[in-house]
């Protein structure tokens, strides 16, 4: 459990959906936030909603110097939670190059650069929080995922080395997986999405995971246990099992 009373964590990617939910969720447990997008309209419109104290910064996470200036702006702060992403469902037989390297900029390029710009700030001081988001399309590749899970998969990685490098430092690293949350990404989906979860539902297993010492939360339970079942399948099983479109 932490105290989260004077702390200051930054969100990157708040404007909307599980960001916006998150940013709602930390603000009403006395957190003081920067909350950070693209849009300025929207950030302005969560400042004046949220509880406690809070201010706006806009960000473009694939522009270095957006991220640099912001980060200046930003300042000291307690912690980091990256939940800035773009998503097209696509398969490799509808290959679009421009939009699979739009989502590793955004989601991997741009979380890169962001904790970059306060990982070393932290290390100094020896003490921080960064939480980074993954997702259950990232344990292993699933149909339809081109760009997406590949980008998760690395996010993934990243904080899992990040985590051992920094084991035994006061720096906290975490990263969480969600599945399916109703979002304007969500919408563009065609397909059944098991378990599919309102943004103020996967804010609160979210905010759950940030107040524990574990490393990792997938979720929602049913739906994640059955993915990370999955990592245990054979190529032979796991690939006619998982390439059966609902």
């Amino acid at each position: 459990m932490r105290d989260w009373q004077g702390k200051t964590y930054w969100i990157v990617g708040a404007s909307e959906g599980l960001g916006r939910a998150l940013a709602m969720t930390l603000s009403r447990v006395g957190c003081g936030l920067v909350v950070s997008a693209r849009s300025s309209d929207r950030l302005d419109s969560l400042v004046a909603e949220l509880p406690g104290r809070a201010r706006a910064v806009t960000i473009d996470v694939n522009d270095p110097e957006s991220v640099k200036k912001a980060a200046a702006d930003v300042g000291e702060i307690d912690g980091l939670v990256y939940l800035a992403g773009t998503y097209d469902p696509m398969s490799a037989t509808e290959w679009d190059t421009e939009k699979v390297v739009q989502m590793i900029e955004t989601n991997v390029v741009g979380a890169v650069r962001t904790v970059g710009a306060v990982l070393p700030d932290m290390i100094a001081k020896d003490k921080g929080h960064i939480v980074l988001t993954g997702s259950l399309a990232g344990f292993r590749g699933m149909p339809g995922s081109i760009g997406y899970g590949s980008s998760k998969s690395a996010i993934m990685t990243l904080a899992e080395g990040m985590y051992i490098d920094l084991k035994g430092s006061n720096v906290e690293v975490q990263v969480v997986n969600p599945g399916f949350v109703k979002t304007r990404l969500t919408d563009k989906n065609d397909f059944k999405m098991p378990q599919l979860m309102e943004p103020d539902d996967a804010a609160r297993e979210y905010f759950e995971h940030m107040n524990s010492d574990e490393f990792k939360k997938s979720f929602p339970f049913a739906f994640g246990t059955a993915i990370r079942l999955g990592q245990l399948l054979p190529d032979w099983l796991y690939f006619p099992l998982f390439s059966r479109k609902s």
